[in-house]
């Protein structure tokens, strides 16, 4: 036997026994099913925070007893999505994702959306004698013009973050309030804690209430963005996540009070066990109330794989020829070659259907899922699972039918009765008018 055979036997035994070369190809589950991904690497430095790519796996802070009480996250861990800078400073997420800056001019990294009553959660670190606050309830305006020194007492809240301030120290609102005592902590991570319901804003810092304010002036403020401020030196956040307050129930659990069957519908509506059973199909049952600017909370199983629904709002209300001239928030969870980030037809659940495309399929088919809509104008914002998946502003010409144009006058929300394997359950719905 000759040594170039010699020499091709071993390496063929070398390789079969395993002891060198490629990892074996892994065999590829169904379209649909769940696989676990590599560790996400974080977004590195821009300041384009809707171009931003999505990573391998979301960054799911929140546990299920918080996603099913409604809390969201507002930073998702690896990029800026579902934020908007006001000037040109260096907002970027970090390599241990956390939101940083350090240069440009004062200004703010603020929200697309805006909220009105909420519980608010953060944690930041600041450098030595550095300068920067947390911004609540700010006016539109504030997404395109960095706010002026008197903006403070009438178009924004300022909860600042300045151990070295000179009168508004860090815990206060500035301009408004003092907190309770004073309080410090430089180039430590600290945690805030906000709640505001009406003109009332309280807030604990490391668990400690520090601040009880009741606004009775004539420049109280109901709702508007959250922002988050680089003033002087630099400033870094994580773990921003938020619970909407005030929603109520807009399904009692026990009957369909409130709700009524679209005229031509071949879907059948019963309650079981405390939750709206959908089957069959096509069809719709639409609420008795409109909304126009709100906040929908819900939860939902698709009972089967890869079953289609969706949940309709600002609706033209529906009848036998037209059930559903409004926008649809997409119910599919249904992904091609096991990449969650590749919904079918260019949707996926939480996207606004021939709208927008999920940025992410989050949950699983026969599996309880929490999702929040919000809708203010033109904007509109959808999480699953505390995790946003679509940011959107509708900017086509005004109509009153979604289907052809931006609507932003109330209507009523419905839910889809897709077609004959149509096999879902709705729970803990539960809606809150943005003033």
């Amino acid at each position: 036997m000759n040594d170039r055979l010699i020499l091709l036997i071993l390496t063929l035994s070398f390789v079969a026994c395993g002891c060198k070369g490629e990892e074996p190809t892994p065999v590829k589950p169904p379209t649909g099913t769940p696989v676990e991904s590599p560790p996400a690497k974080p977004v590195l430095k821009s300041t384009e925070p809707h171009r931003l790519p999505l990573e391998s796996e979301p960054v799911i802070q929140l546990t299920a007893e918080e996603i099913r009480d409604g809390w969201i996250q507002l930073f998702d861990g690896q990029t800026l999505a579902g934020w908007q800078p006001n000037n040109d400073i260096n907002w970027h997420v970090t390599e241990d994702g956390v939101i940083e800056a350090s240069e440009g001019e004062p200004g703010l990294l603020l929200t697309t959306v805006p909220f009105a009553d909420y519980e608010l959660r953060c944690d930041y670190w600041i450098e030595k004698d550095g300068n920067s606050g947390v911004f609540l309830r700010c006016v539109p305006e504030f997404a395109t013009t960095p706010p002026g020194p008197s903006a403070v007492t009438t178009q924004c809240y300022e909860l600042n973050i300045c151990d070295s301030h000179k009168e508004f120290k860090t815990a206060s609102l500035v301009a408004r309030a003092q907190p309770t005592h004073v309080v410090t902590g430089e180039e430590v991570w600290k945690s805030f804690h906000v709640r505001c319901e009406g003109n009332r804003i309280r807030v604990s810092l490391d668990g400690e209430e520090v601040l009880d304010h009741t606004d009775e002036t004539a420049g109280v403020r109901l709702s508007g963005l959250i922002g988050l401020q680089k003033n002087a030196g630099l400033i870094r956040f994580r773990n921003v996540a938020l619970r909407p307050l005030g929603t109520k129930s807009i399904f009692n659990g026990t009957d369909l009070t409130g709700w009524r069957e679209v005229p031509g519908s071949k879907s059948e509506f019963a309650v079981v066990d405390e939750s709206i059973a959908l089957k069959n199909g096509p069809g719709f049952l639409e609420s008795e109330t409109a909304w126009s600017d709100f906040v929908l909370q819900f939860e939902s199983k698709i009972n089967g794989d890869g079953l289609n629904s969706g949940v309709f709002f600002r609706l033209m209300p529906g009848t036998d020829e037209a059930p559903s001239n409004g926008y649809e928030l997409q119910l599919e969870n249904v992904f091609a070659d096991g990449d969650r980030r590749q919904p079918k037809d260019k949707a996926g659940t939480g996207a606004i259907f021939r709208r927008t495309t999920a940025r992410w399929v989050v949950p699983n088919d026969n599996e309880w899922f929490t999702t929040t809509l919000i809708a203010n104008g033109p904007r509109i914002a959808v999480w699953v699972n505390g995790f946003q998946v679509t940011e959107w502003q509708d900017e086509r010409e005004p109509d009153p039918n979604p289907r052809r144009g931006r609507k932003t006058d109330a209507g009523p929300i419905s839910l889809q009765g897709h077609d004959e394997t149509t096999d879902l359950s709705f729970r803990n719905l539960r809606v809150a008018e943005l003033p």
